[in-house]
């Protein structure tokens, strides 16, 4: 359904949908499970309606008993792989709600099939404390939610994952890695010797979002590419979001992530969304959840007031300062 329209939709889709994957089979700390429902709680549904756009909640994605946590997780790809491009197809957009970042293994896989469907690329943009480039063999935890990017690019030690699947993947230049501080030795080699593009804090300090996002953006609009994001909550500081149980001191502000999303919209470039990480366990009356609500809708176009992209270019000097 739709509600009276509050702000012009951003994304040019006909509707939205969103999953719920429950997965914490990828970490070893409880909580993450519960991150759907915290969104619904939260309202998401509600807000992006209260915007004009239509909603659809397809429920949660659930798996048979397994015998171990890897076994776990490589069933949740597969069920998350299968709904996800179930549910994204025509101009849907999906938002995957989870549930530790190992459900990107599903969930990116079934949007790089969407996109081979359509003849395009998929580039990923990956808003992360962590690389999440360790294999079986590198990790220092043992946690496959440090090792999705890794296994979609096609690392040895990941195969058993996609055993069943219709494996499609990303290669690794087409990863966007944004917000990085955290990485482990081996995982760097890898990264480097990969051509995976990391946008750590320190460059994004140096640079600016507005600048590294924008590369961004015109290289997926150059290519006529799908634009994936993928959003770990331990993107954003711990101070504005303690819902996760990954924190990393140093993270992205309230108004670098939400410039972040308002650039993303103004583009209409984005095609699928995950929320991950959210561990409503860990948070401080809601608070992380209500932040993810107000991050989504500024990516469907919440604005503080209607200024065309082209505009704030224009707005310096006397002109900025008179409000002209």
């Amino acid at each position: 359904m739709t509600a009276p329209m509050q702000d012009m939709p951003a994304q040019s889709v006909s509707e939205i949908v969103l999953l719920g994957l429950p997965i914490q089979s990828g970490t070893q700390l409880r909580g993450c499970s519960m991150g759907p429902s915290a969104l619904r709680t939260a309202g998401l549904a509600e807000a992006l309606m209260e915007q004009g756009h239509t909603v659809e909640d397809a429920g949660d994605v659930s798996i048979a008993p397994q015998s171990d946590r890897t076994m776990e997780v490589a069933a949740w790809a597969k069920a998350a792989d299968a709904k996800a491009f179930e549910v994204s197809q025509g101009k849907r957009f999906p938002i995957f709600m989870g549930g530790d970042h190992s459900m990107a293994l599903g969930t990116i896989n079934a949007m790089a099939r969407r996109a081979r469907d359509q003849e395009r690329d998929l580039i990923v943009l990956w808003l992360d404390a962590h690389s999440d480039y360790n294999t079986p063999e590198t990790t220092p935890s043992g946690n496959i939610h440090g090792m999705p990017v890794a296994g979609l690019c096609g690392e040895p030690g990941m195969d058993f994952i996609f055993e069943g699947m219709d494996r499609v993947g990303v290669m690794p230049a087409d990863f966007q890695l944004f917000g990085i501080r955290s990485v482990d030795r081996i995982e760097r080699q890898l990264l480097a010797r990969r051509g995976v593009s990391v946008m750590d804090m320190r460059l994004i300090d140096e640079k600016g979002v507005s600048h590294l996002v924008g590369g961004i953006l015109e290289d997926v609009k150059r290519r006529n590419a799908m634009l994936h994001v993928s959003l770990d909550v331990d993107f954003l500081d711990p101070s504005i979001a303690p819902a996760v149980g990954t924190t990393v001191p140093g993270g992205a502000t309230y108004r670098e992530a939400h410039l972040i999303m308002e650039m993303l919209s103004d583009s209409e470039l984005v095609t699928s969304m995950d929320l991950a990480e959210l561990n409503p366990f860990l948070d401080e009356r809601g608070k992380t959840s209500l932040l993810l609500v107000d991050l989504v809708t500024s990516l469907f176009g919440k604005k503080i007031i209607d200024r065309a992209p082209q505009d704030v270019n224009r707005m310096q000097g006397p002109d900025w300062n008179s409000g002209v």
